[in-house]
C-alpha cells in the first residue's frame, strides 16, 4: 500500500504538517528536522499525490525559470542548480530562454497568474521589456541578476564592487592600459571598436552598465582611464569577443590587460590574442567575470570574479518560497559576496 503523509510523520517523529512543509518547501523547517523527514520519505518510498495536493493548496508543484541565453556555460550552471535545489523542495521546473524573445517571460507570467506554475525565477538583462514591469498584480516572482528595481525580491552580486576589485587587481599587477570588453555601446556606436552584428544585446544591459562603473572608478582615481580602451560588442559571446578584440589588435598595440565582463567573453579574447601572436600573460593579461567551470581549464587558467553559485540559487528559491507563502510580503534583496580568483592569465 502507498505510504501516506501520516506514515512519514510517524516514522520521522514529527507532525503531518511538518512533513507537508518539507514536501512543499514554502515554510522554513530546521535542517535536522528536514533531514529526518527526508530520510523517512526515502525509506517509505513516499510519492506525493500531486493532483490531490494541487486541489488542496491551489499549487501545481511547478515553478518557471527564464534565462537570457541557455547556450552559455553560466546559464547551464545556474539551470543545473535551480533544478537540483528545486527538486529538493519537491518542485518541478519549466525552463525558458528569453533574450531573443522577451514575450516568453510574459508567457510564464500568464501561466503563473493562471496557477499553471506557482512562481517564477527571472533573469532579465534590462527592465525595458521585462515582465516584472507589466501592469497588474504580479504572481510570486524573484529576480536573479543585475537589474536595479524594488518591485520584487531579488538576489544579485555587487557588480560595481566586483568590477572595481578586478580592475584594482590588474592595476596592482602593474597594468596601466587596461581595456574593458563588453562595455555599453555609446550613442551612435562610438565606443571602442564599435559593435558587431545587427543586435545590441549588451548595449543596454544592467550588467554592462554596472561593471563599467567599477572599472572606470578605479582607472579614473589612478589617472589611467582611456575611453578608447572601452570595447563594446552586441552579444556577450566568445565569437563576438574574438571578432572585436581581433579587430582592435589589427589597429592597435595590445593593451597591458583585457578585463572581459564575462568568462565567455574572455575565451574569445584569448582566442584573438593567440591568433595575433600575443602571449598571455607575458605580453597582455586577461581577466574574466563569473568563474564558470571552464575558466580554470583555459590556456592559461583564467583570473576571474567568483561567487557562491549554490548560495545564490538557494537564496533565490528561499525568496520565492516566501513569496509563494505570502504574496503580499515586502520585497527583499540579497547580495551574495564575491571574490577575485587569481590565476595565471594575470600573473606577472
Amino acid at each position: 500500500m502507498r505510504a501516506t503523509v501520516k506514515d512519514v510523520a510517524k516514522l520521522a517523529g514529527v507532525s503531518p504538517k511538518t512533513v507537508s512543509n518539507v514536501i512543499n518547501g514554502v515554510v522554513f523547517v530546521r535542517p535536522e528536522t528536514r533531514a529526518r523527514v527526508e530520510k523517512a520519505l526515502s525509506e517509505l518510498d513516499y510519492v506525493p499525490n500531486l493532483s490531490a495536493r494541487g486541489l488542496r493548496n491551489g499549487r501545481s508543484g511547478m515553478i518557471g525559470l527564464a534565462l537570457p541565453d541557455l547556450l552559455r556555460p553560466y546559464s547551464a550552471e545556474i539551470t543545473h542548480l535551480v533544478v537540483e535545489l528545486a527538486h529538493d523542495r519537491g518542485w518541478g521546473v519549466q525552463i525558458e530562454q528569453t533574450a531573443a524573445e522577451p514575450d516568453r517571460e510574459f508567457d510564464l507570467l500568464s501561466k503563473a497568474r493562471a496557477h499553471q506554475i506557482d512562481g517564477l525565477v527571472l533573469n532579465p538583462v534590462n527592465l525595458d521589456d521585462s515582465a516584472v514591469m507589466s501592469a497588474g498584480p504580479l504572481p510570486p516572482v524573484v529576480l536573479i541578476g543585475d537589474v536595479e528595481q524594488d518591485v520584487v525580491s531579488q538576489v544579485c552580486i555587487d557588480n560595481i564592487g566586483a568590477a572595481r576589485d578586478m580592475t584594482q587587481h590588474l592595476v596592482d599587477q602593474g597594468c596601466r592600459r587596461i581595456a574593458a570588453v563588453g562595455t555599453p555601446e555609446a550613442p551612435g556606436g562610438a565606443t571602442g571598436t564599435g559593435r558587431v552584428g545587427g543586435r545590441t544585446d549588451s548595449a543596454g544591459t544592467a550588467a554592462a552598465r554596472l561593471r563599467v562603473i567599477g572599472y572606470r572608478e578605479v582607472l579614473t582615481r589612478a589617472g589611467l582611464h582611456d575611453p578608447t580602451l572601452e570595447i563594446a560588442l552586441d552579444r556577450w559571446s566568445p565569437e563576438g569577443a574574438a571578432t572585436v578584440v581581433g579587430r582592435y589588435l589589427q589597429a592597435h598595440e595590445p593593451p597591458d590587460a583585457f578585463f572581459c565582463f564575462t568568462d565567455t567573453i574572455a575565451t574569445g579574447a584569448l582566442s584573438a590574442l593567440w591568433t595575433a601572436g600575443v602571449a598571455v600573460p607575458t605580453d597582455c593579461a586577461v581577466a574574466g567575470f563569473d568563474n564558470i567551470l571552464e575558466s580554470r581549464y583555459t590556456v592559461p587558467p583564467l583570473t576571474t570574479v567568483d561567487f557562491d553559485r549554490r548560495a545564490f540559487v538557494g537564496s533565490a528559491l528561499d525568496l520565492l518560497a516566501e513569496r509563494m507563502a505570502d504574496p503580499a510580503a515586502a520585497p527583499r534583496r540579497i547580495v551574495v559576496p564575491h571574490r577575485v580568483i587569481r590565476r595565471d592569465s594575470t600573473a606577472q
